[in-house]
């Protein structure tokens, strides 16, 4: 482009302004439409995905995860007919759930356990349910940056997943990325879930091992959250076991191992072990692998290991019909028209909740029934 100057017109005697460069756009337009071209992934076909996965590719692999994790109709079809083609090809991994209150540093010690495995030459999975604002529907999503040398192992897979107040529906995604993480040569998954609530009896149905991590010095106040979740833990790890609190972390200990023997006795027959360790100081660690690997021995033995799988499948089962009808029920068009309706009849007490529930009910069995 020329630009006009007007120094340049002839009745400026021995003046001359010369055109100079032409001024490049501000934006590199072909650089902003590769970066939005990048976002459109292509969709492969389920086969595609299948092939890919099975080769342990990590990038193909995260992309399936995404079409799981996705609520977009179009992208669960094709989701689990992906998981419908991986499913011959898992189960043969060693599921453990690892939770414990925060500031228990669990993300530490599942980056120091995880290192120890796949020092060994495994390959491991860690599919971390995160908490999600219940305002915001916000999520962490921090565990990666928490776990810098386990997120650059090549045998490592980390992927957060944000719970967005629906922990059902999270869980039941989470069930299924474990089955193309299994595809994909993961022999050992870790499901890490956060602080203490309903989440940890969530994940206790879809893992083999379930793994407390504690510190000593965690205060009274939490004691009956700890029995719940005590009675369903395998192995109790107190971590921090190192420096000033090396001491205190053997009484923690001991405390836990003489309040586990009044718990009545596990369905495994297994006998709940309490261990120490630092995972900041990578000792002990070990230990707790080699109890993990005794307890799975210990299970297949007797059965326990296989009819527990299934049970956790006809579980999930239930759970998967359970929450396919309530997606359907809320978006049913005529039940969202009238929802806000009863809804307030309910506030103002012009109907009981009941009632409505009922009435609600039967305008959705009809409407689908007109289908």
């Amino acid at each position: 482009m020329s630009y006009h100057h007007p120094e340049n017109d002839p009745k400026y005697i021995g003046l001359n302004v010369n055109a100079g460069i032409e001024k490049p756009d501000a934006v590199n337009v072909d650089s902003v439409k590769r970066f939005l071209n990048k976002g459109k992934r292509k969709i492969l076909s389920p086969d595609q995905y299948l092939r890919e996965i099975l080769k342990g590719n990590i990038t193909i692999l995260s992309q399936a995860v995404t079409l799981v994790e996705s609520n977009k109709p179009e992208h669960q079809k094709v989701a689990q007919e992906i998981i419908n083609k991986c499913l011959p090809y898992s189960g043969k991994s060693v599921r453990l759930g690892i939770t414990g209150m925060p500031g228990a540093g669990k993300s530490t010690f599942i980056e120091s356990l995880g290192k120890h495995i796949t020092g060994q030459g495994g390959k491991l999975a860690v599919l971390a349910i995160d908490p999600s604002s219940e305002r915001s529907k916000g999520s962490i999503l921090g565990d990666k940056t928490r776990m810098e040398e386990l997120s650059s192992d090549p045998n490592a897979y980390i992927r957060p997943s944000p719970s967005a107040g629906s922990l059902g529906g999270v869980a039941r995604k989470t069930r299924e990325i474990i089955i193309l993480c299994e595809a994909a040569g993961f022999g050992t998954i870790f499901i890490e879930t956060v602080g203490v609530g309903q989440s940890e009896t969530v994940v206790h149905s879809m893992v083999d091992f379930f793994l407390l991590v504690q510190i000593a010095g965690a205060g009274d106040e939490l004691q009956g959250i700890k029995r719940g979740i005590m009675e369903m833990a395998d192995t109790i790890v107190i971590n921090k076991a190192d420096g000033d609190n090396y001491e205190r972390a053997q009484l923690a200990a001991a405390q836990f191992r003489s309040a586990l023997h009044l718990f009545p006795p596990t369905l495994s027959g297994w006998n709940p072990r309490v261990l120490t360790c630092s995972a900041l100081e990578n000792t002990g660690v070990s230990e707790v692998w080699e109890v993990v690997n005794e307890y799975i021995e210990s299970v297949k033995e007797t059965g326990y290991f296989k009819n527990r799988r299934s049970d956790q499948g006809k579980y999930w089962m239930y759970e998967t019909i359970n929450e396919t009808l309530r997606n359907n029920f809320f978006h049913n068009t005529q039940i969202r028209h009238k929802l806000p309706i009863y809804e307030q009849l309910v506030l103002t007490e012009g109907m009981s909740s009941f009632v409505a529930a009922h009435e609600l009910l039967n305008n959705y069995f009809k409407s689908i029934g007109n289908e």
